[in-house]
């Protein structure tokens, strides 16, 4: 388990701090082909953010990297991509593309912020900390 946070923190540490948002924003087909079944990894600035387990029938698994797991699920809305979870079911709505440095997320609202950058993803499920274990 060490070891696959020290090579998760390396491959964060290599990935670029800023990706490209080329053609058009994906919408809810084009999200869920890229994301099912899939563990993604993101990192914002450069820097480790979080990752999520992208499940069957649009649910999700994210923690921010070292946190608890949070259960959720997702549905596009208005061009966005929206995701609610069980501890806050206010709408987390992103823009995402699919780019050459992997997929981009930029968050309804924010325009000019730092883009999250999908830098790794894995067939397998998360590994999670806290009451959501073995999710």
């Amino acid at each position: 388990m060490r070891w696959a946070a020290l090579l998760l923190a390396i491959s964060f540490a290599t990935a670029p701090a800023v990706a490209a948002e080329p053609g058009a924003p994906l919408d809810a087909a084009g999200f869920d082909a890229l994301t099912v079944g899939r563990t993604l990894y993101y990192n914002s600035g450069g820097q480790p953010y979080g990752v999520e387990q992208y499940l069957p029938g649009r649910k999700v698994v994210w923690a921010f990297l070292g946190d608890d797991c949070r259960k959720g699920e997702w549905y596009e809305e208005g061009g966005f991509i929206c995701f609610v979870y069980e501890d806050n079911p206010s709408p987390q709505c992103w823009t995402f593309w699919d780019s050459d440095e992997g997929l981009v997320a930029r968050f309804r609202g924010d325009p000019e912020g730092l883009p999250l950058i999908a830098v790794e993803q894995s067939p397998e499920p998360m590994q999670c900390l806290g009451p959501n274990v073995g999710v």
